[in-house]
């Protein structure tokens, strides 16, 4: 029931943007936590940037000062803008979802994953 939809994706050259988007149903959005996750062949998927329900955010050293995350929660939909982009961003990038609460234990939600190819 619960989907995360990814989008956004494509082939850029390097120094080039891209904004990817991702739209979750089923889920109350507002509270619950989201992330950009990313995975390169034959590395570990590793956390790109976090952003908790109430806006504080997290990122990779690696993409810090280059990418943004950002949320709108009337959309259901989190942000992860990526500007001067290398040839080491690509990766297939993966939304999250954390659930979690104070009151309740919560559930961990995945995207299908869109790909990210950044040419030099």
């Amino acid at each position: 029931q619960v989907q995360l939809v990814e989008s956004g994706g494509g082939l850029v050259q390097a120094g080039g943007s891209l904004r990817l988007s991702c739209v979750a149903s089923r889920i109350t959005f507002s509270t619950s936590a989201m992330a950009w996750y990313r995975q390169a062949p034959g590395k570990q998927r590793e956390l790109v940037a976090r952003i908790s329900s109430g806006g504080s955010t997290n990122y990779a050293d690696s993409v810090k000062g280059r990418f943004t995350i950002s949320r709108d929660n009337a959309k259901n939909t989190v942000y992860l803008q990526m500007n001067s982009l290398k040839s080491e961003d690509t990766a297939v990038y993966y939304c999250n979802a954390n659930t979690a609460t104070r009151h309740e234990l919560g559930y961990v939600y995945w995207g299908q994953g869109t790909q990210v190819t950044v040419s030099s």
